[in-house]
């Protein structure tokens, strides 16, 4: 009997010390979850910053896109231009010849060169233009990926503000 009473004993005293923690961890909780409540609000607004800066780049590098290949299309018609002038200018300047006109011939020598370099200069345009169309669609893809990151945790962080304002 002695031996039941102090299992008794024991089981009242381990029931008396685990209420009194348990209220302990609720009255220490409370403070700790007011802090939670506003840091999770706090990562709520900057991740909504975030979203949305992400979103302004993302649509400033979708117009710069855009605008490349614009340009690309442009240079690209600049240079179809020219090489129908250098055909142009190359018939003349073979019917100078024959003609035996050597001035004229040499003024069309001249207009060829000076179309030959316009040509080099717009596929160095297209090529600059090229490079950037490339780094601005990897811009897009690491905005977008942020974006679904930061909408992640802004989620994630709405879940925990509704958990703790129902005291889990």
């Amino acid at each position: 009997m002695r031996q039941s009473i102090s299992k008794f004993m024991l089981m009242v005293f381990s029931a008396v010390v685990a209420l009194s923690l348990a209220s302990f961890a609720q009255a220490t909780s409370t403070t700790t979850n007011d802090a939670d409540k506003m840091k999770d609000r706090r990562d709520i607004r900057q991740d909504t910053r975030d979203i949305r800066r992400d979103k302004r780049d993302r649509r400033a590098d979708r117009r710069d896109i855009r605008q490349e290949r614009r340009d690309i299309r442009k240079d690209q018609t600049d240079i179809n231009h020219d090489k129908a002038d250098i055909r142009q200018d190359r018939k003349e300047m073979k019917q100078d010849l024959k003609a035996g006109d050597k001035a004229d011939a040499a003024k069309e020598r001249a207009d060829i060169k000076a179309d030959r370099r316009d040509i080099k200069h717009d596929r160095r345009d297209i090529h600059n233009d090229r490079k950037d169309l490339r780094a601005d669609k990897r811009d897009v893809r690491h905005d977008t990926r942020d974006i679904r990151h930061d909408k992640r945790d802004r989620r994630a962080d709405r879940k925990d503000l509704r958990q703790d304002r129902r005291g889990h």
